[in-house]
């Protein structure tokens, strides 16, 4: 039987949480209100992991994380992800989502349309709801038409999005937006 491990581990948005096996990562967890409810809410991703030391490959996978957070560019293409369970609509989708870059969006409608399945918005915003890695399938450059933020099931809703998108844009390396460098700019404004 495959043993699963997971840790919690600190980041820019607050402590988060992440469970590995055998077959990649299994799951990631944004920072609940205690690190009590963050381990309870990864453990329903990853029935049975148990807490343990993270191997080199999973320190890496965190320090990418951390770094990401902090506004530098990762890349999560390469990682191997435990997919079982997963169904193929939802695989697809994620691998559309790993192709934005950090700073960068994209609607529900235009990954659909990347699928070759156009009108099918709201089935990639279910997946999206469904990804057992956030951050890492970064769920949060996603928005609804009109570049408003549309929903977001992560801990923190909208709020913990807007942060995210907010780090990524500060100190993405393409061109600077108008408002990049304007602490009272406020990107709720769009939603």
């Amino acid at each position: 039987m495959e043993s699963i491990g997971f840790t919690l581990f600190d980041a820019a948005v607050g402590r988060c949480g992440i469970a590995w096996g055998d077959q990649g990562i299994v799951a990631v967890q944004l920072p609940e209100r205690s690190d009590t409810e963050t381990r309870t809410r990864l453990l329903r991703k990853a029935p049975g992991a148990v807490d343990a030391e993270p191997d080199a490959n999973v320190r890496g996978v965190i320090a990418d994380i951390v770094a990401l957070l902090e506004g530098e560019l990762r890349d999560f293409s390469m990682v191997r992800y435990d997919e079982r369970g997963v169904s193929e609509f939802n695989r697809r989708v994620y691998e559309v989502a790993l192709t934005i870059p950090p700073g960068e969006t994209l609607t529900y409608g235009d990954i659909a349309n990347r699928l070759g399945e156009p009108g099918a918005a709201r089935a990639v915003g279910k997946a999206l709801g469904e990804n057992p890695w956030p951050i890492m399938v970064p769920c949060h450059r996603v928005l609804a038409a009109g570049g408003r933020t549309g929903g977001f099931s992560a801990p923190g809703g909208i709020d913990t999005k807007l942060k995210m998108l907010s780090i990524e844009r500060r100190h993405r390396s393409g061109p600077r937006m108008l408002f990049d460098d304007d602490p009272n700019f406020d990107y709720r404004a769009r939603a």
